[in-house]
């Protein structure tokens, strides 16, 4: 019974989705290996706790989202299926679940050092209090963002022991992604968002101009990935990364229209994930020229 609930809880959670950050994690990482000279020893083991700690923190967000948002997504016709909504699966195995992927995160955080376990609260804080914004703001996408992009900044000082101002840049690129493909998401709830009162970017700027305001953040995220290649004097192989994400988004925004909203799955969830995975496979093959060439 048990194991059933868990198995349960990670489908609710959409726990295999916790790809779509982790590589840009990893990339944050692996720049912070490769500026303090390819240094061997401990390499494996930060890179393994921070992966425990990626999985650890996006499960707690996950399941807070869904147990804080349970009333909206029953009155929702697009999410009254949701597991707790549904009756699935108790409010209280939920809270259990993110009790435990609470700790799992913080004793990864330990893990990795002290500045990141000091960290650790004020991380979760930000990847909970996302849930809790389509209540007063429109730009919510912006903050779930935010709450992905810390990864990779997280990742830096869990190698570096310190914050580098340039991995801002893929923070920043991170939040920019993240934003965007949440506004093409959310503008299937554009009739129920109004209709609730909740607040989004469609909800506020209807589906047309949500839809450009998507195209602005990615493009936005490209700029950034242009300043952080330049900043860490990555090659050829680390730009062509870039240039296969860029043609990555035309073809996710070439999916959506907004008189046509029956391929966003596609968009959200296949594009997004050849995004994250093939820009960290250019850009780790970047490091890796670099680290064999030292």
């Amino acid at each position: 019974m048990f194991f059933q609930r868990l198995r349960m809880t990670l489908d609710m959670i959409k726990f295999e989705h916790s790809l779509f950050a982790l590589p840009f994690a990893l990339t944050g990482a692996l720049l912070a290996w490769r500026d303090a000279g390819f240094p061997a020893g401990s390499a494996g083991s930060k890179f393994f706790w921070i992966v425990v700690a990626m999985v650890g923190a996006r499960s707690a967000g996950m399941a807070f989202n869904r147990i804080l948002d349970a009333d909206i997504d029953g009155r929702n016709p697009r999410t009254k299926m949701r597991h707790i909504p549904a009756g699935l699966l108790s409010a209280a195995f939920a809270w259990g679940f993110l009790a435990g992927m609470s700790a799992l995160f913080v004793a990864a955080a330990a893990m990795l050092g002290e500045l990141c376990l000091r960290l650790s609260p004020l991380a979760l804080g930000v990847v909970c209090f996302y849930s809790y914004t389509k209540r007063f703001t429109s730009w919510s996408h912006i903050v779930l963002g935010f709450a992905l992009g810390i990864a990779p900044a997280a990742a830096w000082i869990a190698v570096a022991g310190s914050l580098d101002p340039r991995i801002l840049w893929l923070t920043a690129a991170v939040t920019c992604w993240t934003a965007g493909f949440d506004i093409i998401y959310s503008c299937q709830d554009f009739d129920f968002d109004r209709s609730a009162d909740l607040h989004s970017v469609p909800g506020r700027l209807g589906v047309a101009g949500a839809l450009r305001a998507a195209k602005v953040l990615h493009a936005a995220m490209l700029v950034c990935l242009v300043f952080l290649l330049q900043s860490f004097a990555l090659g050829w192989i680390g730009a062509a990364g870039i240039a296969l994400v860029a043609a990555l988004l035309v073809y996710e925004h070439s999916l959506v229209k907004a008189d046509d909203l029956s391929r966003v799955n596609a968009a959200f969830f296949t594009v997004n994930g050849y995004v994250s995975v093939l820009f960290f496979v250019f850009w780790a093959a970047d490091v890796w020229y670099t680290y064999k060439g030292a």
